[in-house]
């Protein structure tokens, strides 16, 4: 696979100032290839009213690591969309950070299937998780979403 296109990925991951989720929550990319990838998160800021991490951060921990694996995998002329994510929670984490491994368990030509373990700073399983993305085509700029078939159909939106 391109080098360019590996940093290029991965660096868009690492949450430098992009204003994204995995930003806001602090995960944090440690490793990165199509068959594995590493990142951690903080449990403080990402807990549920009771003080525990909230399960949604998990998902969310989970699907950004994952869809990573995918996109390096699926290579530089396609695209990955999630498409189905399920998650066990096994215990709650307080405080410190969890840190999740996405194992490659089925790598195709339209599917990548990821199985994605979360420990608490103990090395405790928190969550597994099993993320499933589709992968396509890139789409060239503005036909995104059928939205060249839309304008070519008068329908501007508006």
């Amino acid at each position: 696979m391109d080098q360019d296109f590996e940093r290029q990925i991965i660096d868009a991951f690492r949450v430098q100032g992009h204003d994204t989720l995995p930003e806001r929550m602090g995960i944090e990319v440690l490793e990165a290839s199509a068959e594995r990838v590493v990142g951690t998160m903080p449990v403080a800021g990402n807990t549920q009213p009771f003080g525990l991490l909230h399960g949604g951060a998990s998902c969310v921990l989970a699907e950004t690591i994952g869809s990573l694996g995918a996109a390096l995998h699926a290579g530089l002329s396609r695209v990955v969309v999630g498409i189905e994510i399920s998650a066990t929670h096994h215990r709650g984490a307080r405080d410190g950070d969890v840190t999740a491994v996405a194992t490659l368990a089925h790598g195709g030509r339209t599917i990548a299937t990821y199985d994605i373990v979360i420990s608490d700073s103990a090395g405790r399983r928190v969550c597994t998780s099993r993320l499933t993305c589709l992968i396509r085509d890139r789409v060239p700029a503005g036909e995104a979403n059928g939205t060249g078939l839309l304008r070519e159909q008068g329908v501007t939106g508006d």
